[in-house]
């Protein structure tokens, strides 16, 4: 029987969580052998993703980030065995297996074969056991990268620029990036301008540091890059930010923010540049209680939130926590809609009280920008379980296909990415709109020999209907 925690003496803990830590690194391990069979033997098809990354990240706790790092491993792995000898028996760490894998794959040019195979066996004991330290081991691979790379500087080597845009757990950003000096210099000559200090009128001084200046001056870039007509399309449309909110929260904040703007002399939200109306619908006609709309420089879009009446529950975890959504950070508070309410103009999609918007059009056989946009509020991204890749990387799929007299309305349209609309063409995976108005999935017996629905993507979850 297994003593309690508590029960075990200081030696006891110590010698524990060692043992449990070993244990781990060592299913780690074979966590990665698997993938590497799985990579192997499984396909597409009952996979459901292109490889075992996407199926990690949609059947595990894992985020995709960690997920495609499994992969990477094991496929690089079995190309250089001293390097999985060393993680299967539990005495390095993944980041450092990682770390050498990358230099082991990209050696520098002019290092010859004999010198490569030394450096690796060199890192290899460098980073194994608990007193392993990746500074080292950053410092000897970028020594023989300058030491045996090519002949343009690693300041003007265009090939090692990165640039990692992670989501934060509390609903930040974090950016981090390494650039050429030329890339470099671009950006520091785009933020100069805008990131001189400000005093006030009576010549206080900017409280703001350098680091605060520099993201508020990378803000204001991102503004004039939105609001420029010269952007690239995504998805058949300009990118812009999106706002989505029920019909219920809109009306809620517009009310507020219209007395604020009577008692502002400035103009603002009360000036009359704000022209929608959130009871003035795209599509028609609706009794529903809920609406989306959308806010952005130069568009506006929509999605909804969930009805007033669904109980505690399903209102805590059906977004009625927060007033606003975006399409790529998530939750947004109330006060922040208000603002992006505020300066933008709005175009509201009625819903009903699923949160399906109306359709739209019957009779083209491309989805439209309008009908993207409903689309977009009611699958929010690619609808197959456990993808959701963004709304502007998806594309509209005809359940009942077009050639065959299907119509492009609402009932009959699911957002799919490139790799799930092909899987569903040509695979046994089925989708159909349930009675709640939303795309449900039905797996192949491959995967399910039963062949329960699925529910969509941004569906899944702790609802109750």
């Amino acid at each position: 029987m297994t003593t309690a925690i508590w029960q075990l003496s200081e030696d006891q803990l110590l010698a524990a969580a060692a043992d449990v830590s070993h244990q781990i690194q060592l299913l780690e391990a074979r966590r990665i052998a698997l993938v590497a069979e799985i990579d192997t033997r499984v396909g597409k098809d009952k996979l459901g993703f292109p490889g075992p990354a996407g199926w990690l990240t949609s059947t595990t706790l894992l985020s995709a980030g960690k997920a495609n790092k499994i992969l990477a491993l094991a496929r690089g792995l079995k190309n250089f065995p001293d390097i999985a000898d060393a993680v299967n028996t539990g005495v390095m760490s993944l980041d450092h297996a990682t770390l050498i894998l990358d230099f082991a794959e990209t050696p520098p040019e002019h290092l010859p074969q004999v010198g490569r195979d030394m450096a690796r066996a060199a890192l290899i004991k460098a980073a194994t056991g608990p007193d392993a330290r990746t500074g080292p081991l950053r410092a000897a691979i970028t020594r023989l990268n300058d030491l045996y790379g090519g002949n343009k500087p690693p300041a003007e080597d265009t090939d090692r620029n990165e640039l990692f845009a992670s989501k934060t757990l509390n609903g930040r950003l974090a950016l981090k990036g390494d650039f050429d000096a030329v890339t470099g210099e671009k950006l520091l000559t785009a933020l100069s301008p805008l990131t001189e200090p400000r005093p006030a009128v009576d010549g206080t001084q900017d409280p703001r540091s350098p680091a605060k200046r520099r993201a508020d001056a990378f803000g204001q870039i991102l503004d004039h890059y939105l609001a420029s007509s010269d952007r690239p399309n995504e998805g058949g449309d300009k990118p812009h930010v999106n706002l989505h909110i029920n019909l219920r929260d809109l009306t809620d904040l517009r009310g507020t923010a219209a007395s604020a703007a009577g008692n502002d002399s400035g103009g603002g939200c009360g000036s009359g540049e704000n022209t929608g109306t959130a009871t003035e619908p795209d599509c028609g006609s609706c009794g529903s209680g809920d609406g989306g709309a959308s806010g952005s420089g130069d568009d506006c879009d929509s999605a909804a939130g969930p009805a007033a009446d669904r109980g505690a529950y399903r209102d805590l975890f059906g977004d009625g926590t927060s007033v606003g959504w975006l399409p790529w950070m998530g939750p947004l508070s109330r006060n922040t809609s208000r603002q992006l309410a505020c300066d933008c103009v709005l175009t509201a999609i009625v819903m009903d009280d699923t949160g399906n918007p109306l359709n739209l059009a019957r009779t083209a056989r491309t989805v439209t920008a309008k009908q993207k946009r409903a689309l977009t509020a009611r699958d929010h991204g690619c609808a197959f379980p456990g993808c959701g890749k963004p709304a502007a990387w998806t594309e509209g799929h005809h359940i009942w296909h077009w050639a065959d007299g299907g119509p492009t309305d609402m009932n009959n349209l699911v957002l799919l990415c490139g790799f799930h609309h092909r899987l569903i063409h040509h695979s046994d995976w089925e989708v159909f709109i349930g009675t709640d108005n939303h795309p449900w999935f039905i797996p192949p017996a491959t995967v399910d020999p039963h062949r329960q629905p699925r529910q969509s993507h941004a569906r899944a979850g702790p609802h109750i209907t």
